[in-house]
């Protein structure tokens, strides 16, 4: 569904590359040999931090995946969140500027809701950053009925949330969905019954590494 976001560059980033690229070359033509330099090196960082690598997912309809490159910091169980009713075991990934900044949903199914939530920009690291900071929410139901929510959740650098999606689409599992800019959290929220595959501290890759089992 999403061929536009496949690139290796996510289009996003262009808005920050053609820029740097523009200044890098100005100083060069004008002979600004050290500030050609810094602004070369800012502009790779700049490239390399959009970049959107193909990721190839492990095979097994109720594998749930991670959505995210990052360190998993944190497993609980919840209850009664807004969108998902009952109690749901929470994983929570932390990306830092380093990490592929792509996400991806974590199954496939039909996107029942899209909900953006105003916020702070607490260190992403941190507990209460689930519920003060500004945040995107992706609930899909899978084929089979079980809900599966995605939560993208701004940081203390990260200031812009991306969502290329919206209520109603048919996604599939791997699919990419969005990003969140310099550095920020993810999390997936998934049913009670469902086993964990990870645990607190596992580096993951968004797209590639399970993180759940559905029951």
């Amino acid at each position: 569904m999403n061929n536009k976001h496949d690139s290796i560059i996510a289009r996003d980033g262009y808005l920050f590359i053609f820029p740097m690229v523009f200044f890098t070359l100005s100083a060069a033509f004008l002979m600004h040999r050290w500030v050609t330099f810094i602004l070369f090196l800012f502009t790779c960082f700049v490239v390399w931090f959009f970049r959107n690598p193909e990721r190839k997912f492990p095979v097994g309809e109720k594998l749930i995946i991670s959505p995210a490159d990052g360190k998993v910091i944190q497993i609980e169980e919840i209850k009664d969140h807004e969108l998902f009713p009952g109690t749901s075991k929470k994983i929570s990934i932390f990306m830092n500027i380093f990490s592929v900044h792509v996400n991806r949903f974590s199954c496939g199914g039909r996107i029942e809701t899209v909900r953006y939530y105003p916020g702070k920009f607490l260190s992403a690291n941190l507990d209460k950053a689930s519920s003060d900071n500004e945040r995107n929410a992706i609930l899909i139901k899978t084929e089979d009925g079980r809900l599966i929510l995605t939560i993208q959740i701004a940081g203390l650098v990260a200031r812009r949330i991306v969502c290329w999606v919206r209520e109603g689409m048919n996604v599939s599992k791997g699919e990419r969905f969005g990003l969140i800019r310099f550095g920020s959290r993810v999390e997936v929220l998934l049913p009670s019954d469902s086993a964990i595959l990870v645990k607190v501290g596992d580096k993951v890759r968004g797209g590639e590494t399970p993180i759940g089992g559905l029951s």
